[in-house]
């Protein structure tokens, strides 16, 4: 029994038919290179260090902090540094991908 024949999950249809559209709009996609992969996985390696020393730099703060408002102050600075930190390291992923 050929592979034609077997029904495609709407999944795989749907993958099909974002290839088309991609293809009609020009977008191409090239695969990623071991050296690539090498330097994307360096990348989140160090950026997944950075933020799990944040997260225990924040939580050893909160420790000390038992008011409301300056913990308040202190969980906004850890967001911002935590989103900071995640889209520095997707800047980079994408950098590397592009070449």
């Amino acid at each position: 029994m050929p592979d034609d024949s077997v029904p495609k999950s709407a999944y795989e249809l749907a993958m099909e038919r974002l290839k088309k559209s991609d293809e009609a709009a020009g977008v191409t996609s090239t695969p990623v290179t071991k050296e690539q992969k090498a330097a994307i996985a360096e990348v989140r390696n160090f950026y997944e260090a950075k933020l799990a020393e944040q997260q225990v730099l924040h939580e050893s703060t909160l420790r000390r902090v038992l008011e409301p408002e300056p913990r308040e102050v202190i969980e906004q600075e850890y967001r911002r540094q935590r989103e900071r930190l995640t889209s520095e390291r997707d800047r980079k992923i994408e950098k590397i991908r592009k070449g």
